[in-house]
């Protein structure tokens, strides 16, 4: 089985995110990803989790506006400023967290904008930021979000995705795939993660329908682990799931896997 990781976005919400990574090390996981970490100080962060002997693997760059429903950072011409502002932000905290990767959301795209100007841009940024972090020894991701949960987002599948990576063509940018929406785009999980795999960094899963834990929708997700293995993956898997009901009660899956 892969190697696994708890999103701490998500996952251990019933504490503060400091006291997080206790949790997360307790219930098995050596490993831990933030969504976005900046409401706390870095170095907080990086004593917690050494603290609790678990490593931070990955963060995402700041992403304004974007998760209050507005447009982002990374995909719009007229913010350039606040990307760049935000890459800063983003590689500090890598900096002093030691992760491993930064993923850039891609964002939605302005109904007033041009969708080839929209990627041309976001390929752009990409191609800056690996420059930049590369510097640090930090990969960079970039992620393709379903259009159903996220109208309107610029790179809703892995072969959109691939276009703008082809045009980024830097070797410390590649794909973050995430299973649950690769399924909610109706995409044949099988086949993408054959084709995709060897243009992807980092994978993150929950179960679908829904987005919770493993067993509570309708994905193989064992099935889909063990394919992982024959294919060579040898990256992180980590935990991206809203609990059905408790984190707790939501880690049976852990057990048998890990």
């Amino acid at each position: 089985m892969p190697r696994f990781a708890a999103n701490l976005s998500l996952l251990f919400t019933e504490l503060p995110l400091p006291a997080r990574f206790a949790a997360a090390a307790a219930a098995g996981f050596d490993a831990v990803e933030i969504q976005f970490p900046y409401d706390y100080p870095a170095p907080l962060l990086r004593d917690a989790a050494a603290a609790a002997a678990v490593d931070i693997i990955l963060i995402n760059l700041p992403a304004g506006d974007l998760m209050a429903g507005g447009y982002g950072l990374a995909s719009h011409p007229a913010r350039t400023t606040q990307f760049m502002a935000a890459l800063a932000e983003g590689e500090h905290y890598a900096q002093v967290l030691g992760v491993q990767m930064v993923n850039v959301l891609a964002g939605r795209f302005d109904a007033q904008q041009d969708a080839a100007l929209a990627r041309q841009t976001l390929a752009a940024n990409l191609a800056l930021a690996g420059a930049r972090l590369a510097a640090h020894g930090v990969r960079v991701t970039c992620e393709a979000i379903n259009n159903l949960d996220m109208p309107g987002f610029v790179v809703s599948t892995p072969a959109e995705l691939a276009a703008v990576l082809a045009e980024v063509a830097h070797p410390n940018v590649s794909m973050q795939l995430d299973l649950y929406h690769l399924a909610r785009m109706r995409l044949d999980l099988v086949g993408t993660l054959a084709q995709y795999l060897p243009q992807t960094g980092h994978i993150q899963f929950a179960d679908c329908p829904g987005r919770h834990e493993p067993g509570t929708g309708e994905l193989p997700l064992a099935q889909i682990f063990a394919l992982l293995d024959q294919l060579g993956y040898t990256g992180w898997c980590a935990a991206e799931y809203k609990p059905a009901t408790s984190t707790a009660d939501s880690l049976s899956w852990l057990a048998s896997w890990h």
